[in-house]
């Protein structure tokens, strides 16, 4: 039996064309194996060969998406693959949405598609009722276990096999439910569940409810004139050194820094450690992201009341909602404590 036929997705970054200095460079095929291809290949064996890995910049495809799509399906459509496979994406936004957005677009050219991604990755959203997407990690080190589940499930979709449930399979739910037989009954499952809920144990919930994140917006600022405003960011700006060791992905912790009597964020002072955009202009004026120098104007103007003497940072890059949740529930206590009147959020 000949060997199936494989297209593999991936960005400039697993492509080895570079980080985000590279984000911009349009859609590519090269043939053969590419970066994480490597470790899908090993899991292939000799069932399936990856005959092309198309690569595309992460800024490209969200910026010119008709333009990446035009190029991409061209190339599907002329080599004509067994399997499309997309990422994994991991923890990557803006890569998530395009392995989940051009695994779609394939699979409505009645081509079998897998991707995978974790599962606070936006792209999930965009498509997981459509496609299947193989729960990983929040990061590249779980390589290792998601190419097999990867590999493992395109090929029954390939072969047309039953899917199984996505407890057994490892996807993501948001595809159609299936029935299958557990070891134990309902009932003993459910009071299992209870007694180590009660207990504080760890639990797996067979019906897990949607997560619909809404937050009401405040009222507007009365006069802005009199108000105490402060500044906080996701785009890692950090006093020069980083002097809290803020991780530049999947950040685990945020800064406060104080910045009483600072009126601009100077190169000599002030960097990113942001590791999800390119730093450079960030780190020549970190004002770029954190406008300190622009809200003091304000200030003397009179267009404000104050700017907070404090200003909070963490990366967003890969961070976990869990984290960032926990983040904002601490130093939103001390925002109000310190009687600040509202919060300028920016990003990169």
């Amino acid at each position: 039996m000949a060997k199936l036929k494989v297209v593999h997705y991936i960005n400039q970054f697993f492509g080895g064309i570079g980080g985000e200095e590279k984000a911009h460079i349009a859609p590519e095929l090269k043939e053969g194996v590419v970066g994480p291809g490597v470790a899908l290949a090993a899991a292939f064996g000799d069932s399936a060969t990856i005959t092309h890995t198309i690569i595309c910049g992460d800024s490209y495809f969200s910026e010119n998406t008709d333009a990446a799509k035009k190029a991409i399906l061209g190339w599907i459509k002329d080599i004509k693959p067994d399997l499309f496979v997309a990422g994994p994406a991991f923890n990557a936004g803006r890569y998530g949405f395009a392995c989940a957005k051009v695994a779609y677009l394939v699979q409505e050219m009645g081509i079998p598609v897998i991707t995978g991604m974790y599962r606070e990755n936006p792209g999930v959203d965009e498509h997981k009722k459509d496609i299947y997407i193989i729960e990983t990690g929040n990061s590249a080190t779980d390589m290792r276990n998601a190419a097999p589940k990867m590999v493992k499930l395109g090929l029954k979709l390939v072969k047309r096999e039953v899917i199984g449930a996505s407890i057994e399979e490892g996807y993501l739910p948001g595809m159609s439910r299936v029935n299958f037989f557990d070891s134990a009954r309902g009932s003993k499952r459910a009071v299992d569940m209870l007694v180590k809920k009660l207990a504080g144990q760890p639990f797996t919930t067979e019906y897990p409810m949607p997560d619909f994140d809404r937050v009401e917006p405040n009222k507007a600022v009365k006069n802005i004139s009199k108000a105490k405003i402060a500044l906080v960011t996701s785009g890692g700006i950090v006093p020069k050194g980083n002097p809290d060791a803020i991780e530049s992905s999947s950040a685990s912790r945020y800064g406060e820094y104080d910045i009483g009597g600072v009126n601009d964020l100077t190169d000599g002072t002030y960097e990113t450690a942001h590791g999800g955009y390119d730093p450079v202009y960030a780190n020549q004026d970190s004002d770029r992201v954190l406008p300190v120098d622009v809200l003091r104007e304000f200030e003397r103007e009179g267009k404000i009341g104050s700017l907070h003497n404090k200003f909070y940072t963490t990366t967003g890059n890969g961070t976990s909602t869990k984290n960032s949740k926990g983040f904002a529930a601490e130093f939103a206590k001390k925002l109000v404590a310190d009687k600040v009147d509202a919060v300028i959020l920016t990003s990169t």
